[in-house]
Protein backbone atom coordinates (compact mmCIF):
# COMPACT_ATOMS: atom_id res chain seq x y z
CA UNK A 1 0.00 0.00 0.00
CA UNK A 2 2.95 2.32 0.54
CA UNK A 3 3.82 2.02 -3.12
CA UNK A 4 0.30 2.96 -4.10
CA UNK A 5 0.43 5.92 -1.76
CA UNK A 6 3.57 7.10 -3.54
CA UNK A 7 1.88 6.56 -6.90
CA UNK A 8 -1.08 8.70 -5.87
CA UNK A 9 1.19 11.52 -4.73
CA UNK A 10 2.98 11.58 -8.09
CA UNK A 11 -0.34 11.48 -9.98
CA UNK A 12 -1.88 14.29 -7.89
CA UNK A 13 1.15 16.48 -8.55
CA UNK A 14 0.91 15.85 -12.30
CA UNK A 15 -2.88 16.33 -12.28
CA UNK A 16 -2.70 19.75 -10.66
CA UNK A 17 0.01 20.94 -13.01
CA UNK A 18 -1.66 19.68 -16.19
CA UNK A 19 -5.06 21.15 -15.35
CA UNK A 20 -3.59 24.63 -14.91
CA UNK A 21 -1.34 24.28 -17.96
CA UNK A 22 -4.21 23.12 -20.20
CA UNK A 23 -6.33 26.15 -19.36
CA UNK A 24 -3.40 28.48 -19.99
CA UNK A 25 -2.50 26.87 -23.32
CA UNK A 26 -6.05 27.01 -24.64
CA UNK A 27 -6.34 30.67 -23.68
CA UNK A 28 -3.07 31.38 -25.51
CA UNK A 29 -4.12 29.38 -28.59
CA UNK A 30 -7.43 31.27 -28.74
CA UNK A 31 -5.68 34.60 -28.35
CA UNK A 32 -2.83 33.97 -30.82
CA UNK A 33 -4.24 31.43 -33.30
CA UNK A 34 -1.21 29.12 -32.92
CA UNK A 35 -1.79 25.55 -34.11
CA UNK A 36 1.15 24.18 -32.11
CA UNK A 37 -0.17 25.83 -28.96
CA UNK A 38 -3.63 24.36 -29.57
CA UNK A 39 -2.05 20.91 -29.95
CA UNK A 40 -0.20 21.44 -26.70
CA UNK A 41 -3.49 22.40 -25.03
CA UNK A 42 -5.10 19.16 -26.25
CA UNK A 43 -2.05 17.27 -25.02
CA UNK A 44 -2.43 18.73 -21.51
CA UNK A 45 -6.17 17.95 -21.44
CA UNK A 46 -5.43 14.34 -22.40
CA UNK A 47 -2.77 14.14 -19.67
CA UNK A 48 -5.22 15.54 -17.11
CA UNK A 49 -7.85 12.97 -18.07
CA UNK A 50 -5.24 10.23 -17.99
CA UNK A 51 -4.26 11.04 -14.43
CA UNK A 52 -7.92 10.91 -13.38
CA UNK A 53 -8.20 7.47 -14.99
CA UNK A 54 -5.09 6.23 -13.19
CA UNK A 55 -6.46 7.46 -9.87
CA UNK A 56 -9.69 5.62 -10.67
CA UNK A 57 -7.64 2.49 -11.42
CA UNK A 58 -5.80 2.72 -8.11
CA UNK A 59 -9.09 3.17 -6.25
CA UNK A 60 -10.67 0.17 -7.99
CA UNK A 61 -7.56 -1.95 -7.44
CA UNK A 62 -7.86 -1.39 -3.69
CA UNK A 63 -11.34 -3.00 -3.64
CA UNK A 64 -11.41 -6.19 -1.55
CA UNK A 65 -12.00 -9.62 -3.14
CA UNK A 66 -15.60 -10.67 -3.58
CA UNK A 67 -17.58 -13.61 -4.96
CA UNK A 68 -17.12 -12.63 -8.60
CA UNK A 69 -13.46 -11.63 -8.21
CA UNK A 70 -12.01 -13.93 -5.53
CA UNK A 71 -8.44 -12.74 -6.17
CA UNK A 72 -9.34 -9.06 -5.98
CA UNK A 73 -9.25 -6.19 -8.47
CA UNK A 74 -5.50 -5.54 -8.67
CA UNK A 75 -5.41 -5.63 -12.47
CA UNK A 76 -7.68 -2.60 -12.69
CA UNK A 77 -4.46 -0.55 -12.49
CA UNK A 78 -3.05 -2.34 -15.54
CA UNK A 79 -6.28 -2.04 -17.51
CA UNK A 80 -6.60 1.70 -16.97
CA UNK A 81 -2.92 2.23 -17.72
CA UNK A 82 -3.49 0.53 -21.06
CA UNK A 83 -6.52 2.76 -21.68
CA UNK A 84 -4.33 5.78 -20.91
CA UNK A 85 -1.84 4.68 -23.57
CA UNK A 86 -4.67 4.33 -26.10
CA UNK A 87 -5.97 7.81 -25.27
CA UNK A 88 -2.54 9.36 -25.67
CA UNK A 89 -2.34 7.79 -29.12
CA UNK A 90 -5.93 8.28 -30.32
CA UNK A 91 -6.77 11.66 -28.80
CA UNK A 92 -3.44 13.35 -28.09
CA UNK A 93 -1.52 12.27 -31.19
CA UNK A 94 -4.61 12.12 -33.39
CA UNK A 95 -5.85 15.65 -32.66
CA UNK A 96 -2.34 17.12 -32.86
CA UNK A 97 -1.78 15.47 -36.25
CA UNK A 98 -5.15 16.70 -37.51
CA UNK A 99 -4.44 20.26 -36.35
CA UNK A 100 -1.07 20.13 -38.06
CA UNK A 101 -2.56 19.02 -41.37
CA UNK A 102 -5.29 21.69 -41.20
CA UNK A 103 -2.68 24.35 -40.52
CA UNK A 104 -0.53 23.13 -43.40
CA UNK A 105 -3.48 23.32 -45.79
CA UNK A 106 -4.71 26.66 -44.44
CA UNK A 107 -1.75 28.42 -42.75
CA UNK A 108 -2.68 31.38 -40.56
CA UNK A 109 0.03 33.59 -39.01
CA UNK A 110 0.04 33.54 -35.22
CA UNK A 111 -0.76 36.81 -33.45
CA UNK A 112 0.76 38.19 -30.24
CA UNK A 113 3.61 35.69 -30.24
CA UNK A 114 4.84 37.01 -26.88
CA UNK A 115 1.80 35.42 -25.23
CA UNK A 116 2.87 32.03 -26.58
CA UNK A 117 6.34 32.47 -25.14
CA UNK A 118 4.96 33.40 -21.73
CA UNK A 119 2.68 30.36 -21.74
CA UNK A 120 5.48 28.05 -22.85
CA UNK A 121 7.73 29.40 -20.11
CA UNK A 122 5.08 28.91 -17.42
CA UNK A 123 4.28 25.45 -18.76
CA UNK A 124 7.94 24.43 -18.60
CA UNK A 125 8.04 25.51 -14.95
CA UNK A 126 4.86 23.63 -13.95
CA UNK A 127 5.48 20.60 -16.18
CA UNK A 128 9.13 20.47 -15.17
CA UNK A 129 8.20 20.48 -11.49
CA UNK A 130 5.81 17.54 -11.97
CA UNK A 131 8.41 15.76 -14.13
CA UNK A 132 11.13 16.21 -11.50
CA UNK A 133 8.80 14.94 -8.77
CA UNK A 134 7.96 11.81 -10.80
CA UNK A 135 11.62 11.29 -11.73
CA UNK A 136 12.76 11.51 -8.12
CA UNK A 137 10.18 8.94 -7.05
CA UNK A 138 11.07 6.64 -9.96
CA UNK A 139 14.79 6.86 -9.19
CA UNK A 140 14.12 5.71 -5.64
CA UNK A 141 12.19 2.74 -6.98
CA UNK A 142 14.67 1.73 -9.71
CA UNK A 143 17.77 1.44 -7.53
CA UNK A 144 20.89 0.72 -9.59
CA UNK A 145 19.06 -0.45 -12.69
CA UNK A 146 19.10 1.56 -15.89
CA UNK A 147 15.95 3.57 -16.60
CA UNK A 148 14.86 1.31 -19.45
CA UNK A 149 15.51 -1.86 -17.44
CA UNK A 150 13.62 -0.40 -14.48
CA UNK A 151 10.60 0.38 -16.66
CA UNK A 152 10.61 -3.12 -18.14
CA UNK A 153 10.86 -4.73 -14.69
CA UNK A 154 8.47 -2.34 -12.94
CA UNK A 155 5.12 -3.73 -11.83
CA UNK A 156 3.64 -0.29 -11.15
CA UNK A 157 2.77 1.38 -14.48
CA UNK A 158 1.37 4.53 -12.86
CA UNK A 159 4.81 5.91 -12.00
CA UNK A 160 6.52 5.41 -15.34
CA UNK A 161 3.36 6.44 -17.22
CA UNK A 162 3.36 9.84 -15.48
CA UNK A 163 7.12 10.15 -16.03
CA UNK A 164 6.87 9.40 -19.75
CA UNK A 165 3.85 11.65 -20.20
CA UNK A 166 5.66 14.55 -18.54
CA UNK A 167 8.79 13.85 -20.59
CA UNK A 168 6.70 13.91 -23.78
CA UNK A 169 5.07 17.13 -22.59
CA UNK A 170 8.44 18.85 -22.09
CA UNK A 171 9.63 17.67 -25.50
CA UNK A 172 6.35 18.89 -27.00
CA UNK A 173 6.89 22.32 -25.46
CA UNK A 174 10.35 22.46 -27.00
CA UNK A 175 8.91 21.56 -30.41
CA UNK A 176 6.17 24.18 -30.01
CA UNK A 177 8.74 26.83 -29.10
CA UNK A 178 10.90 26.00 -32.12
CA UNK A 179 7.91 25.84 -34.49
CA UNK A 180 6.37 29.11 -33.29
CA UNK A 181 9.72 30.92 -33.42
CA UNK A 182 10.59 29.57 -36.89
CA UNK A 183 7.13 30.45 -38.24
CA UNK A 184 7.53 34.02 -36.93
CA UNK A 185 11.15 34.58 -37.97
CA UNK A 186 10.82 33.14 -41.48
CA UNK A 187 7.22 34.38 -41.90
CA UNK A 188 6.15 30.84 -42.81
CA UNK A 189 2.96 29.96 -40.83
CA UNK A 190 3.01 26.41 -42.16
CA UNK A 191 6.00 25.73 -39.88
CA UNK A 192 3.55 26.06 -36.99
CA UNK A 193 1.56 23.18 -38.50
CA UNK A 194 4.74 21.13 -38.89
CA UNK A 195 5.31 21.69 -35.18
CA UNK A 196 1.90 20.17 -34.44
CA UNK A 197 2.78 17.12 -36.51
CA UNK A 198 6.07 16.83 -34.62
CA UNK A 199 4.19 16.88 -31.31
CA UNK A 200 1.84 14.20 -32.68
CA UNK A 201 4.81 11.95 -33.52
CA UNK A 202 6.23 12.37 -30.01
CA UNK A 203 2.88 11.46 -28.45
CA UNK A 204 2.41 8.49 -30.78
CA UNK A 205 5.85 7.08 -29.90
CA UNK A 206 5.18 7.57 -26.18
CA UNK A 207 1.76 5.92 -26.44
CA UNK A 208 3.10 2.88 -28.30
CA UNK A 209 5.82 2.32 -25.70
CA UNK A 210 3.36 2.69 -22.79
CA UNK A 211 0.87 0.37 -24.50
CA UNK A 212 3.50 -2.36 -24.94
CA UNK A 213 4.55 -2.16 -21.29
CA UNK A 214 0.97 -2.03 -19.97
CA UNK A 215 -0.09 -4.93 -22.21
CA UNK A 216 2.58 -7.18 -20.72
CA UNK A 217 1.39 -6.39 -17.19
CA UNK A 218 -2.27 -6.80 -18.15
CA UNK A 219 -1.67 -10.24 -19.63
CA UNK A 220 0.24 -11.27 -16.54
CA UNK A 221 3.91 -11.05 -15.56
CA UNK A 222 5.67 -13.13 -12.95
CA UNK A 223 7.17 -11.65 -9.81
CA UNK A 224 10.76 -10.44 -9.80
CA UNK A 225 13.46 -13.12 -9.44
CA UNK A 226 14.36 -12.01 -5.90
CA UNK A 227 10.72 -12.43 -4.79
CA UNK A 228 10.39 -15.86 -6.40
CA UNK A 229 13.69 -16.97 -4.91
CA UNK A 230 12.68 -15.85 -1.41
CA UNK A 231 9.30 -17.62 -1.63
CA UNK A 232 11.12 -20.80 -2.62
CA UNK A 233 13.61 -20.42 0.24
CA UNK A 234 10.87 -19.87 2.82
CA UNK A 235 8.95 -22.91 1.60
CA UNK A 236 12.07 -25.12 1.52
CA UNK A 237 13.08 -24.06 5.05
CA UNK A 238 10.04 -25.68 6.66
CA UNK A 239 11.01 -28.76 8.66
CA UNK A 240 8.51 -31.02 6.90
CA UNK A 241 9.53 -30.04 3.35
CA UNK A 242 11.95 -32.21 1.39
CA UNK A 243 12.24 -29.64 -1.41
CA UNK A 244 10.44 -27.21 -3.69
CA UNK A 245 9.64 -28.80 -7.05
CA UNK A 246 8.28 -25.76 -8.87
CA UNK A 247 6.97 -22.26 -8.25
CA UNK A 248 4.65 -20.10 -10.31
CA UNK A 249 3.94 -16.44 -9.57
CA UNK A 250 1.90 -13.75 -11.30
CA UNK A 251 1.28 -10.07 -10.54
CA UNK A 252 -2.37 -9.11 -10.21
CA UNK A 253 -1.34 -5.57 -9.31
CA UNK A 254 1.75 -3.55 -8.38
CA UNK A 255 1.67 -4.90 -4.81
CA UNK A 256 -0.46 -8.00 -5.33
CA UNK A 257 1.25 -11.31 -6.13
CA UNK A 258 -0.31 -14.76 -6.38
CA UNK A 259 2.04 -17.70 -5.82
CA UNK A 260 1.49 -21.40 -6.57
CA UNK A 261 4.13 -23.72 -5.09
CA UNK A 262 4.66 -27.40 -5.81
CA UNK A 263 6.25 -28.87 -2.67
CA UNK A 264 7.69 -32.31 -1.94
CA UNK A 265 6.93 -33.32 1.65
CA UNK A 266 8.71 -36.03 3.58
CA UNK A 267 7.20 -39.43 2.82
CA UNK A 268 6.37 -40.36 6.41
CA UNK A 269 4.09 -37.36 6.98
CA UNK A 270 0.38 -37.80 7.55
CA UNK A 271 -2.38 -35.50 6.29
CA UNK A 272 -2.67 -33.38 9.50
CA UNK A 273 1.09 -32.83 9.49
CA UNK A 274 1.07 -31.78 5.82
CA UNK A 275 -1.80 -29.38 6.52
CA UNK A 276 0.13 -27.86 9.42
CA UNK A 277 3.19 -27.47 7.20
CA UNK A 278 1.13 -25.74 4.49
CA UNK A 279 -0.24 -23.29 7.07
CA UNK A 280 3.27 -22.52 8.36
CA UNK A 281 4.60 -21.88 4.86
CA UNK A 282 1.72 -19.56 4.06
CA UNK A 283 2.17 -17.60 7.29
CA UNK A 284 5.95 -17.29 6.84
CA UNK A 285 5.66 -16.07 3.26
CA UNK A 286 2.91 -13.57 4.04
CA UNK A 287 4.72 -12.20 7.11
CA UNK A 288 7.93 -11.49 5.16
CA UNK A 289 6.55 -10.73 1.69
CA UNK A 290 3.43 -8.68 2.23
CA UNK A 291 2.88 -8.24 -1.51
CA UNK A 292 2.08 -11.97 -1.78
CA UNK A 293 -1.68 -11.91 -1.23
CA UNK A 294 -2.58 -15.51 -2.16
CA UNK A 295 -0.52 -18.70 -1.81
CA UNK A 296 -1.50 -22.10 -3.17
CA UNK A 297 0.57 -25.13 -2.16
CA UNK A 298 0.32 -28.49 -3.88
CA UNK A 299 2.06 -31.67 -2.61
CA UNK A 300 4.12 -33.14 -5.44
CA UNK A 301 6.98 -35.59 -5.77
CA UNK A 302 10.09 -34.78 -7.75
CA UNK A 303 10.21 -36.42 -11.19
CA UNK A 304 12.31 -39.54 -11.26
CA UNK A 305 15.70 -38.98 -12.92
CA UNK A 306 15.23 -42.37 -14.63
CA UNK A 307 11.96 -41.19 -16.27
Amino acid sequence: MAAQGGSRTVIYAALAGNALIAATKFAAALFTGSSAMLSEGVHSVVDTGNQLLMLHGLRRAASPPDETHPLGYGREVYFWSFVVALLVFAVGAGVSFYEGIVHLLHPVPAQNITVNYVVIGLSVVFEGSAWFFALRHFRREKGRQSYLAAVRRSKDPTIFTVLFEDSAALLGLLIAFIAITAAHVFEMPLLDGIGSIGIALVLAATAIFLAIESKGLLIGEQALPAVRRRISELAASDRDVAGVVDILTVHLGPSDVVAAIDVEFHDELRTPEIEASVNRIQENVRSELQQVSSIFIRPRSRPSQFG
